[in-house]
């Protein structure tokens, strides 16, 4: 089940990066189409849009390398963790395993049942 909250956290973040990245190339591509307004307040605002990208940029490349940096460290903690106790590591796979089938049985069971 872990694996199944990892895999629609990562979706979950994939979809967030892709969209952020839409919505900056968006505003780009807005303030490339504005730069012929000309007046004292459109050179204010495309000023403050551009400033406010660039930390939005700056922050999401920052939580990035974070959540990288944090699963390279969950994987290595683990690796270390299977290669210093690899039958601890065994067992608690067989472990999982018997009660996933116990629980897939139960669940066929009572499906047929009715």
């Amino acid at each position: 089940m872990p694996n199944n909250s990892h895999s629609n956290a990562s979706a979950t973040r994939d979809k967030f990066v892709e969209d952020f990245k839409a919505l900056t190339k968006d505003v780009q591509d807005l303030l490339k189409v504005t730069s012929s307004v000309v007046g004292e307040k459109a050179a204010e605002a495309r000023v403050k849009v551009e400033e406010s990208l660039k930390v939005a940029q700056d922050k999401l490349s920052v939580v990035q390398d974070n959540v990288r940096a944090k699963g390279q460290e969950a994987f290595s903690v683990t690796d270390s963790y299977v290669r210093d106790n690899p039958w601890n590591a065994v067992g608690i796979a067989a472990g999982v395993g018997f009660l996933l089938g116990i629980g897939f049985s139960a669940g066929a069971f009572l499906r047929h049942r009715d």
